[in-house]
């Protein structure tokens, strides 16, 4: 069975191409990592995927696309990222999918998609933001 954040994954991920940043926002445990195991999932990735918390990055290559999924809840200080050489991932050939991305505020590119999840009772609400006219074009897609 797949859980609905994994459905948006999918969804999502047939419109994002390489290229694109996608803030993902929520509480812990809201469902960021497992809308981003549903990208991965959508781009053909069948291992399991874990949010990268203390490795705060988790590249993955995927045929002619690499995904590099970020989890900044750790980060101790932006600057960090300037150390580990943050800037060549965000390059035009690569999906970045960044949760926590506030902690890396000066650091990031402005994001084309930011999806802010949000608990609901038992269940979740998304939504789904364009920064850039790429990220509208994918929302429009979707809705």
């Amino acid at each position: 069975m797949v859980a609905f954040g994994e459905q948006l994954g999918h969804a999502l991920a047939a419109r994002l191409d390489e290229g694109v940043t996608v803030f993902l926002l929520g509480d812990l445990g809201a469902g960021k990592t497992t809308l981003s195991r549903g990208v991965l999932r959508a781009f053909g990735h069948s291992g399991p995927v874990k949010s990268p918390t203390y490795t705060l990055v988790e590249p993955y290559v995927l045929g002619e696309l690499k995904v590099n999924h970020f989890d900044l809840y750790r980060l101790g200080d932006p600057e960090e990222l300037e150390y580990m050489g943050i800037r060549d991932y965000f390059s035009a050939g690569s999906l970045s999918l960044v949760e926590w991305p506030h902690r890396g505020e000066g650091f990031l590119p402005q994001p084309d998609i930011t999806v802010t999840v949000t608990v609901s009772g038992n269940g979740r609400q998304l939504n789904l933001q364009a920064g850039t006219n790429i990220g509208r074009q994918a929302i429009d897609v979707i809705n």
